[in-house]
């Protein structure tokens, strides 16, 4: 099918997934443009191998650059959101950017399959398109992202072949160097207000400060405390780097980078994180907490929360800085706590790759307990966790029905595109991967070809999986109570209401409220993992205990004071520590009035840092 008649009507189905729900401001600003139809058009028309590689290379990076124009609008949208606590488009423009990758490529997709049918199948097409298009990006500070962008649009084209397509790069860029984003505020010690002062002056809000030099004693107050511990003098001279950045997600906004005191001939290079968190109250801007710690700044700057907008737009400087002040979580996941998720991907599986190569450790089954929905594999010595969703699920199944593969990734894919109030692991969704078989262990092998016959296939001496999952790795709740200490065990319980909190605040509820669905993370904070079981909150029917429940109810019926036997926690000491922590849970009341507040288009508050951190108790 070729010519503009058969191109507009193939770009109805595309129309369909990328036109704006209504007229609103946001939704003009961030509405993707059209395919270049006239280049479309021309693709379709020729016969000539070398016009249809150079035209498809261009209509490609027309789309990017229409992808790429629009989600470098929206952290500039988020800005004006916050300065205007408008707390309902901050929550939007998360979901919207999310999105737009995905969607920007569902527009393109079916009007090539209509007007270029042999494409998908065409190899000799698309390595010569490729290096057109490899040529056109050369020298952009994008290059890698456009590359992504090409990548993905040909998996989703040849999803249904089984025919994995590389995630790598292609454009040779070495690693970036952080300091090409930092602002040096130079100064003595101790720090002063009036140092702090200069720091929210450069940040450029819009908008009038409740207290800004009260906030600015206290913050230098919370900064010289943490410098204790390098034994600081007075006159002494320190820098304070700044990322030339605006953070902004949900009803916050932070600052972003560390101090820096000089070499002493009794002490090496010393050096802290810094986050100033910064909130938009009623009676104007505040600060409202201080960071001076790497494992604090994970609680913030996780790929577990919706993802911060950066108003900086040089992702590789701001990812390898995330990295410097976060050295625990893994280069991969900074890009995607940034919203650059496709980037992440490439960076994750080249980890993950780069892994095996030096360690020749095997893929094998994930401790803890087997799922009975999942297959969940890892290397000792890695920071991720693979996954793959079983065919049917095993005879443990907890329920009476099993919706399916499709559903459960569907889930999965709910769980990656909502805020996850930071409480949900992100979950890096991939599709038609290749993996060398040399890389898993036999027993494992034998399992992902006999129960993930719809997921995997051997095919000349690798795996290829048609869905894969990622996750960083956590310690299952149930064997980290087993072998912690009880001073962290009783941490990890309390966490663990924490994140049933914050998952309900996102409108997620967890029918099968078991602890082995939890994971513990390197910095005690407790995840929800496993995501088959998850539901709308607003959907469940919350009962209380004088309400019965009829024995063949419909839909999902949840009891709140049964929460801990669900649970699992075994340890009397333990459950009485959650009881104590988290009395609501436990009620009707606490659920029916979450229910409501979600129901109403209220954003409630999450636990994204330490309230031990606010510098106002």
């Amino acid at each position: 099918m070729r010519g503009l008649a058969a191109l507009h009507a193939a770009a109805m189905t595309a129309t369909d997934l990328t036109s704006p729900a209504t007229t609103s401001g946001i939704d003009r600003l961030t509405a993707v443009a059209e395919p270049d139809f006239d280049l479309l058009d021309a693709l379709f028309r020729t016969e000539d191998p070398d016009d249809q590689a150079r035209l498809l290379a261009r209509v490609v990076l027309s789309a990017f650059d229409n992808y790429y124009a629009v989600s470098r609008r929206i952290p500039a949208l988020a800005k004006t959101a916050f300065e205007a606590r408008d707390w309902a488009t901050t929550v939007r423009l998360s979901k919207i950017r999310i999105g737009l990758y995905t969607t920007s490529i569902d527009q393109l997709v079916p009007l090539l399959k209509s007007g270029l049918p042999e494409l998908a199948a065409d190899e000799a097409l698309w390595r010569s398109a490729g290096a057109e298009l490899s040529a056109a990006i050369e020298g952009r500070y994008e290059a890698d992202f456009a590359f992504a962008f090409w990548q993905s649009l040909r998996r989703k084209l040849v999803a249904d072949e089984w025919r994995p397509v590389s995630y790598e790069t292609g454009t040779g860029r070495g690693p970036a160097a952080a300091s090409g984003i930092l602002k040096t505020f130079t100064t003595t010690l101790p720090i002063t207000a009036e140092a702090v002062s200069s720091i929210l002056d450069g940040a450029g809000f819009n908008g009038r400060w409740r207290d800004q030099y009260g906030d600015a004693v206290l913050a230098a107050q919370a900064i010289n405390a943490a410098l204790e511990p390098f034994a600081p003098r007075d006159g002494e001279p320190a820098k304070i780097e700044i990322a030339d950045s605006g953070f902004f997600r949900n009803r916050g906004a932070c600052l972003v980078g560390r101090i820096r005191l000089r070499e002493r001939g009794d002490m090496p290079l010393r050096w802290l994180p810094l986050l100033i968190a910064i909130l938009n109250e009623d009676d104007g801007l505040v600060v409202d907490a201080v960071l001076t710690d790497s494992d604090e700044l994970q609680f913030a700057f996780s790929s577990t929360l919706a993802n911060y907008h950066a108003t900086n737009p040089r992702y590789h400087e701001l990812a390898r800085l995330l990295y410097e002040l976060m050295p625990k979580r893994p280069l991969g996941t900074q890009y995607s706590c940034i919203g650059f998720h496709h980037l992440g991907k490439v960076a994750v599986m080249s980890e993950i790759l780069a892994e095996h190569k030096k360690t020749k450790e095997k893929l094998a089954t994930a401790p803890g307990f087997k799922g009975t929905v999942a297959i969940a594999f890892t290397m000792p010595s890695s920071a991720y966790v693979l996954k793959i969703i079983r065919d049917h699920p095993t005879d443990d199944y907890k329920f009476d029905y099993f919706d399916g593969l499709d559903e459960v990734l569907r889930k999965y894919n709910l769980v990656h595109e909502i805020d996850r109030a930071g409480s949900m692991l992100d979950n890096i969704l991939y599709s038609n991967v290749r993996l060398e078989r040399s890389m898993f262990a036999p027993d494992l092998l034998d399992e992902l070809l006999e129960s993930g016959v719809e997921t995997v296939i051997l095919e000349r001496g690798a795996l290829v999986f048609r869905h894969l999952i990622v996750q960083i790795k956590l310690t299952p709740l149930p064997l980290y109570l087993s072998t912690a200490k009880q001073v962290d065990a009783r941490a990890a319980v309390i966490n663990l209401g924490d994140c049933i909190k914050n998952n309900a605040a996102a409108d997620i509820f967890n029918k099968d409220l078991d602890g082995r669905n939890y994971g513990v993370s390197r910095i005690r904070k407790v995840y929800l993992f496993d995501y088959d079981a998850v539901e709308p909150l607003t959907a469940v029917k919350v009962r209380g205990d004088d309400e019965p429940i009829a024995e063949f109810e419909d839909g999902v019926v949840f009891r709140p004071s049964d929460m801990l036997e669900g649970l699992r926690i075994d340890d009397p000491h333990l459950r009485r520590a959650f009881r104590e922590a988290h009395p609501e849970l436990m009620q009707a009341e606490y659920w029916r009035g979450m229910q409501q507040a979600l129901r109403e288009g209220r954003v409630p508050k999450v636990t994204n840092y330490p309230a031990s951190r606010r510098l106002r108790k």
